[in-house]
């Protein structure tokens, strides 16, 4: 584990609280280990790790994201989506993967949502020509997957990226193709009811 995930994690272990990690564990229905840190102790402790650790770059964001989302504590991975959620303006379409990673095993709507609403949807508006061309064929290709939280993701992603009013859009405009995400979620979904 390398300094920064280990300071994270050792960080978190020292906010947790049994009795919020109870409640949390009920809400979320099992699946992750729950420690009970705070939301605000996880964006501090990211904060902080990003201050004694800097300076971290693309790789070294991307690769801290993976090790703490490689273990089933909620917590870390909550630090994962924080990490990118604060340094989403240097992430590009090569990081979907990764994302999309994150979303097959995250189950989690705690998880998953904030992951298209604050990391993905930004990441795609800020995009432009091929850029953006190849991250809407991403979302697009996620809409027809058999799994129904990487569906799930692709019509949040292009909900928000509509709400947000992006422009124009490398295939044609933002509502066409939101539209056809949309379709292709319902048709894969109504295909596997």
């Amino acid at each position: 584990m390398s300094a920064a995930a280990d300071f994270i994690v050792s960080r978190l272990e020292a906010e947790s609280d049994p009795y919020r990690a109870e409640a949390e564990a009920q809400r979320l229905g099992g699946g992750l280990l729950v420690l009970g840190a705070s939301v605000g102790a996880v964006r501090g402790t990211v904060r902080d790790a990003l201050h004694k650790f800097a300076p971290l770059g693309r790789d070294d964001i991307a690769s801290l994201a993976s090790e703490l989302w490689a273990g089933i504590v909620f917590e870390h991975r909550l630090a994962a989506v924080v990490l990118l959620q604060t340094r989403v303006t240097g992430l590009d379409n090569g990081d979907l993967t990764r994302i999309e990673g994150f979303v097959r095993s995250g189950r989690h709507a705690a998880l998953v949502e904030p992951l298209c609403r604050d990391v993905v949807g930004p990441l795609v508006r800020a995009l432009d020509g091929g850029g953006r061309a190849k991250a809407e064929t991403t979302i697009e290709r996620w809409a027809h997957e058999p799994d129904a939280w990487v569906r799930r993701a692709a019509s949040l992603i292009a909900d928000h990226v509509v709400a947000a009013g992006a422009d124009g859009g490398a295939t044609g405009g933002v509502e066409p193709w939101a539209r056809r995400v949309r379709a292709a979620v319902a048709a894969a979904s109504d295909g596997r009811r």
